[in-house]
């Protein structure tokens, strides 16, 4: 069977979501990681705004404003904030493994608490193992910190558990969102979000982060600069369009089995641009993570009068 449109798209998405993680990482390695992900937004936001209004679509109505801000500050606020500030202290390989691995999890948490998807056993214990996962990949560096106070090991924690409800907070965002997509063009809904959750990036940024006064003034460097375009383009305007889309037309949790495939090119690339390395241990976790991935996906079926809504949309 040949695939279909949504297959191609899926794939897309994973290259590219796979690839971004260099990229935030070369950044927020040189710029405040709450502006890095502010003006990333805000530009793309900007960008597909005025690409929406180009195709016509119609705007946002009044009663929808409430739902929409709350997916922006779900999906790109509270996400990204604690996503960027993360990675300062942990691998990019890592952090793609760990916010890509747990997002399936939570989408499925959330969509069985607000019954999007069918109560099972196995699903239990996807979220078991992705517990279990966090525990392995992370375990031994919060001993360590807790025993030694080693202040970097305690980082490397506080990172991983940001980088951890990114992908919680990410899940539920998409939850809530779905309902919107089945109303509003994909390009006009990732607009709106990305730029007011962009714009409160920025006001954390400037509240938050005195040497965001001085980025402004653009010297990052290139690498900095080129991860910046780069998540501009493809992670926000290209890849969150087509994961919309995605969330429109097959779902939430399947939208979400990207997961599967980008924390293998994040490791990658981590390993081949970076130099990171990853031990045994590193691997074992990310393996169960993984795994819990893709039990979380197995099998799901959304309920019926849901997946009538969505093919009429």
């Amino acid at each position: 069977m040949r695939p279909d449109r949504n297959t191609w798209l899926f794939l897309l998405l994973c290259a590219i979501w796979g690839s971004t993680w260099i990229g935030i990482k070369a950044g927020v390695d040189a710029v405040p990681p709450l502006f890095f992900a502010g003006t990333r937004f805000t530009a793309a936001g900007l960008i597909l705004l005025g690409f929406s209004a180009w195709q016509g679509s119609a705007r946002i109505a009044r009663r929808d404003w409430g739902r929409a801000a709350a997916c922006a500050l779900l999906m790109i606020t509270l996400c990204y904030g604690p996503l960027f500030w993360g990675m300062r202290h942990i691998d990019s390989g890592t952090a793609a493994v760990l916010e890509l691995g747990l997002t399936p999890v939570a989408l499925l948490g959330f969509a069985l608490a607000l019954r999007e998807e069918r109560f099972a056993r196995i699903k239990i214990l996807a979220i078991g193992m992705g517990l279990g996962g966090l525990v392995v990949l992370f375990g031994p560096v919060a001993a360590e910190s807790w025993t030694s106070g080693d202040r970097d090991a305690s980082l490397q924690v506080w990172g991983a558990l940001a980088v951890a409800s990114a992908a919680i907070i990410y899940g539920a965002g998409s939850v809530v969102a779905r309902p919107l997509l089945r109303t509003y063009p994909s390009t006009l809904l990732a607009g709106a979000t990305t730029l007011i959750g962009g714009i409160a990036l920025l006001a954390l940024s400037f509240a938050f982060e005195p040497e965001s006064v001085q980025a402004l003034r653009g010297d990052w460097g290139w690498a900095a600069w080129s991860g910046w375009v780069f998540l501009v383009l493809f992670g926000s305007l290209v890849g969150y369009t087509i994961y919309m889309q995605l969330l429109r037309d097959i779902g939430a949790s399947r939208a979400g089995a990207y997961a599967f495939v980008s924390p293998v090119i994040a490791v990658g690339l981590g390993v081949m641009v970076m130099g990171e390395t990853v031990s045994l241990l590193d691997g074992i976790g990310m393996v169960i993570l993984l795994a819990a991935a893709w039990l979380a996906m197995t099998g799901k079926q959304a309920p019926p009068e849901i997946e009538r809504t969505a093919q009429v949309s």
